[in-house]
């Protein structure tokens, strides 16, 4: 007997998988409000050079002090890291000749003035993260995605080695104390140092939510409930929006988007570890009794299976600790897979956040941009539902992110002044983005077996995690030339979504949960679900 010809005895979908994933999706909310926070802890508002009071100044209004005192640019607005060295008070009498020299302008000497209409402070208002200290603010989304790059390896052996749901528990937990710390930092590297920690804590949540859900769901139901999980990606995206219109302070911004951590840590305690899980440990007796109350709470009271029938299932003996993330590369099949996985992972981060963390240049204020694309994901994935089980994940995987870079490198193209039109393209480039990144949580989860399941989600959620802390810094490759951003989010993602036609295709397989029924049957072709036991069928 296969784990998956239980399904059929205990009820695949019934309401014990419906309450699992329900459950399960509260922890999904929160992460896209601090995957995406940096478009408002960072934002950075209009500034300009702080003028110190001098006696020359009595009689001239604000206006008058500020157009003898900062220099401005061909379209009128006033420069945010320059000022002159004295005033030039001929400007009183013709403002348009604006002096060509440099020499007579300096860098901000006495700090800067913000604009405080949209935001009562951001960290780049509170620590000066402007001009020369541009690099600092950015570098607070990489190193919070530094933390989520090392989360997914150490979370990714854990919860192999420890179970799924002990390591999401303590994930949450560490999230709140450490977004919590995030809120009362008193200077930058507090703050870098406490989103970093952050980022590792959340990384154990994004890593083995979905798993432990696709592992209570038989096979016809796997692709609903990965895309019913995702969507709560997109609640949360939409929520973010909401949120921070409504709280303009960072600080409390942080405890907003982190206080609902502690609804999922209570409601997580029903969640049950996953059989699969429990069985290729050897955890049989713990199995035994999470199968019996999935059975009843589905309403099939008769079911019945010992506990030496689940040993037999085991397609593996060697206990967890026996794998670690190199048995990943030791088989030419598994080789293949994680090499390829890695690189579409890296497209896919990369060009998402790419594109998130750009919610300017479009027409739209950043609120609405940040609700526009939160909206435009939900579509995307009801989409992409019906083509991962149409057209299959492969190709669906691949089209979806060359596509998002193709809509990247035409908002290249189209002139500035065509807002509209670019906003079109940027948010169909946005559903491209979120339909490859729904894909790729799904289609690796299938690609890997249940005993190497959490390392190869560890192992390309470090790779995608270095695209997302690369993204940020991108941004700073305008002061070289102005597109070269997007140009390089462009290149990235179609040479990535290239990269997936080399990967199996996995629509209508059941979950290998040995290395050697990745391997079989990649060598002797795709086996059926009548296939003797001794070759485990893949296929339906």
């Amino acid at each position: 007997m296969k784990f998956e010809d239980l399904f059929l005895e205990i009820g695949g979908f019934g309401r014990f998988q419906i309450l699992v994933l329900f459950i399960l999706c509260l922890p999904r909310i929160n992460l896209p409000m601090h995957f995406l926070l940096h478009n408002f802890l960072a934002a950075t508002p209009p500034h300009h050079c702080a003028i110190p009071p001098q006696e020359a100044f009595e009689n001239l209004t604000t206006e008058e002090v500020l157009l003898i005192s900062i220099p401005r640019d061909p379209d009128g607005t006033y420069r945010s890291c320059e000022m002159f060295s004295q005033p030039q008070f001929q400007l009183l009498l013709n403002s348009s000749l604006q002096p060509e020299n440099s020499s007579i302008t300096q860098h901000c000497q006495h700090g800067w003035v913000y604009d405080h209409s949209q935001f009562t402070s951001t960290i780049a208002t509170q620590w000066d993260l402007v001009c020369e200290q541009r690099g600092l603010n950015q570098a607070t989304a990489t190193f919070f995605f530094i933390g989520v790059t090392i989360g997914a390896v150490i979370f990714g052996y854990l919860s192999d080695r420890f179970g799924r749901k002990a390591m999401l528990q303590l994930s949450l937990v560490c999230s709140v104390v450490f977004g919590m710390l995030s809120a009362a930092s008193v200077s930058y590297s507090m703050l870098a140092i406490t989103r970093t920690l952050t980022g590792v804590a959340l990384s154990g949540v994004s890593l083995i939510v979905l798993p432990l859900g696709m592992e209570w769901v038989d096979i016809q139901h796997r692709t609903f409930s990965g895309i019913l999980t995702s969507i709560f990606w997109s609640i949360g995206n939409m929520l973010l929006a909401m949120v921070a219109y409504l709280v303009r302070e960072w600080h409390w911004l942080l405890v907003a988007v982190t206080g609902p951590c502690l609804l999922s840590i209570v409601c997580l305690w029903w969640v049950p570890e996953s059989a699969r899980w429990l069985i290729a440990n050897g955890q049989v007796k713990q199995a035994h009794r999470n199968l019996l109350r999935c059975a009843r709470m589905n309403g099939r009271k008769d079911f019945t299976v010992s506990p030496e029938a689940l040993r037999k299932m085991a397609t593996d003996k060697k206990p967890g600790g026996s794998y670690s993330y190199i048995s990943l590369f030791r088989t030419p099949v598994l080789r293949k897979i994680s090499l390829c996985s890695g690189a579409v992972w890296f497209g896919v981060a990369f060009s998402y956040y790419g594109m998130s963390m750009n919610l300017t240049g479009f027409g739209l204020n950043m609120y609405l941009s940040q609700f526009v694309f939160g909206v435009i994901e939900i579509p995307a994935k009801i989409i992409m539902y019906v083509l991962v089980n149409r057209v299959g994940r492969r190709q669906s995987q691949a089209w979806s992110l060359i596509l998002t870079g193709l809509c990247i490198g035409a908002n290249i193209i189209i002139p500035k002044p065509f807002t509209s039109l670019r906003s079109i393209v940027a948010i169909m480039g946005k559903g491209f983005s979120e339909s490859a990144f729904t894909t790729v949580f799904l289609y690796t989860s299938e690609l890997y077996p249940t005993v190497l399941r959490q390392n190869g989600m560890g192992y390309t959620s470090f790779v995608a995690r270095l695209g997302g802390a690369l993204a940020p810094l991108v941004f700073l490759l305008d002061e070289v030339w102005r597109s070269l951003p997007e140009v390089t989010y462009c290149g990235v993602a179609v040479c990535c979504g290239s990269v997936a036609f080399l990967l199996p295709e996995t629509l209508n397989v059941c979950l290998p949960e040995g290395i050697e029924d990745v391997e079989k049957t990649q060598v002797k072709g795709p086996p059926q679900i009548s296939a003797p036991e001794s070759m485990p069928p893949l296929l339906k």
